[in-house]
C-alpha cells in the first residue's frame, strides 16, 4: 500500500488480478481486458519520454519484440506524457537508433494507470512514473513485479529470463531454482504424503534430499 493525500491506496500484488482501464496509445485507443486476452502481457512504465535512459530502453523492448510475438507475449508501455510527446518520441527514436516502437505506449497525462499500479511513488517523484514492469497472465492475473528506481535501467536479460520462467512452470508444474535458465534442471515440488516421500527415493531424480529435488525437462 502506499499513502497518498492521507489515504490508504492499494497497489496491486502478485495474484491480483490486473486492475482493468481504457487509455489512449501511440496505436489508438485500448481496453486493456481486452488487449490481454488469451495473451502474456508485459506492462511496463518510464518516466519520460525524450530521456537517455528511457530511450536505451524501450528502443530495447523495440529490437526484442519478435521474441517476445514467439512467447506468446504483448508489450504496453506507459509514461506520463502527451500522445503528441510519445508520438515525436517514437518518431525520434526511429530516425536516430533504427528502430520502431510498434507497441503501444500509454499517454497517462491524467496520471489515472500509474495510479492504478502503484507506478507513481512520491518518496521517488510525484510527477514520474518509476520504473515498473508487471507480468500478467492470460487470464489477466499479475504473476510478477519488478520496480526499479528513476536512475538505473532495467535489465532485458532478466525480464525475459523471468517471463520464460513462468511460463515454463505453468506448463511442467515445477519450480525453478536460483539463477535459473531455459535448459536447465527444474525443481519438482515436494512430496505431501509419506508414501510419496518414500516412492522419490526410488526415483532417479538429481536429489539432494528428499525436499528438494530437480530434474531435465
Amino acid at each position: 500500500m502506499e499513502l497518498e493525500n492521507n489515504n490508504w491506496t492499494v497497489i496491486p500484488r502478485i495474484g491480483d488480478m490486473a486492475p482493468d482501464f481504457e487509455a489512449v496509445t501511440t496505436t489508438g485507443k485500448l481496453k486493456f481486458s481486452e488487449y490481454n486476452k488469451d495473451k502474456w502481457v508485459i506492462l511496463f512504465s518510464h518516466p519520460a519520454d525524450f530521456t537517455p535512459v528511457c530511450t536505451t530502453e524501450l528502443s530495447e523492448f523495440a529490437h526484442q519484440q519478435d521474441y517476445f510475438t514467439e512467447q506468446n507475449t504483448k508489450l504496453i508501455g506507459l509514461s506520463i506524457d502527451s500522445i503528441h510527446s510519445h508520438i515525436a518520441w517514437v518518431h525520434n527514436v526511429k530516425e536516430k537508433l533504427g528502430v520502431l516502437m510498434e507497441f503501444p505506449i500509454i499517454a497517462d497525462i491524467d496520471m489515472h494507470v500509474a495510479k492504478l499500479y502503484g507506478m507513481l511513488q512520491p518518496g521517488e517523484s510525484q510527477t514520474a512514473a518509476v520504473r515498473a514492469v508487471f507480468f500478467i497472465d492470460p487470464k489477466g492475473k499479475i504473476r510478477l513485479i519488478m520496480y526499479y528506481p528513476l536512475n538505473v535501467g532495467r535489465n532485458m536479460d532478466e525480464i525475459k529470463r523471468a517471463l520464460l520462467a513462468l511460463q515454463t512452470s505453468d506448463a511442467n508444474k515445477c519450480a525453478m531454482p536460483l539463477n535459473w535458465n531455459l535448459g536447465d534442471s527444474v525443481i519438482v515440488p515436494p512430496p505431501t504424503t509419506v508414501d510419496a516421500m518414500l516412492e522419490r527415493e526410488k526415483s532417479n531424480y538429481d536429489m539432494v534430499d528428499f525436499y528438494l529435488a530437480k530434474k531435465q525437462l
